[in-house]
């Protein structure tokens, strides 16, 4: 248990418990580095359909670890690639992940769950971009995912005072996807996960990558790539067996192909 996250397979779901409770989570290397190698590992899965991302009851993640970073000076941090080099590995997984937040997602905790394709929150958590106070930013994607997410107004606000944002308002927000009672929170994240995994792995993949052009694009070129991936699935037996199965009123048995 003195690992720093703890890894645990679940069906076909990956669940990773960041395991920091001594510091409420705080994130560093070591967290960092074994997230990347279970998502390393959980991507070259195929058993492995849909991850769950969470911490503790008293903290999803409460930001960097302030201890590990204060004594960099600028050439520290630019020759090191501080975040470039490990925060970004969840980026780049192609398969869906759910964060199932509790407690304090604060800074870099908050950006972590937001790099994730769902946001569950119990009804205990607490979300800021507090980096202000410190005489920072937000640099793992603070400042450019939370407009995306709640609006420039919303996300102005946020940080620029630092303020806490309960699950709530970051449900109506936008940041957050559904809010369950802390105990019930986990389940119901592994309940939805398990219900993502039964369907197709290439179509999950190719709905979270047009998801996220929608982001990245203009109206027209996120339309044009959300065309031609639709067009891309009729080459797939699931699509066959999922249309055969609707007409004949059964479930589908997807193949991945």
């Amino acid at each position: 248990m003195n690992e720093p996250v703890v890894v645990e397979i679940i069906g076909q779901v990956g669940l990773v418990r960041i395991n920091r409770p001594e510091v409420f989570n705080a994130l560093n290397d070591d967290v960092m580095n074994a997230l990347g190698a279970a998502l390393d590992r959980f991507e070259g899965d195929q058993a492995i359909r849909c991850v769950v991302l969470t911490g503790s009851g008293k903290a999803f993640a409460a930001g960097a670890d302030i201890m590990a970073i204060r004594p960099l000076d600028y050439m520290d941090a630019y020759k090191g690639n501080l975040i470039t080099r490990n925060w970004e590995r969840l980026k780049s997984f192609r398969k869906p992940v759910i964060a199932a937040v509790s407690g304090l997602a604060l800074g870099g905790g908050c950006e972590l769950a937001m790099m994730c394709d769902i946001v569950f929150a119990a009804d205990t958590a607490r979300f800021a971009l507090p980096e202000v106070k410190l005489a920072v930013i937000p640099g793992a994607g603070g400042t450019q995912r939370m407009p995306r997410a709640v609006g420039k107004a919303k996300a102005m606000d946020l940080v620029l005072t630092g303020r806490t944002m309960d699950a709530e308002e970051a449900e109506r927000a936008g940041l957050v996807s559904r809010i369950f009672p802390a105990d019930a929170l986990l389940d119901e994240a592994l309940k939805a996960a398990r219900e993502i995994a039964g369907y197709s792995l290439p179509v999950l993949m190719m709905l979270k990558e047009s998801v996220n052009r929608a982001w990245e694009s203009p109206l027209d070129e996120g339309l044009l790539f959300e065309r031609r991936t639709l067009h891309a699935t009729f080459a797939l037996r699931d699509q066959k067996e999922g249309m055969a199965a609707f007409l004949e009123k059964r479930k589908p048995v997807f193949e991945d192909r």
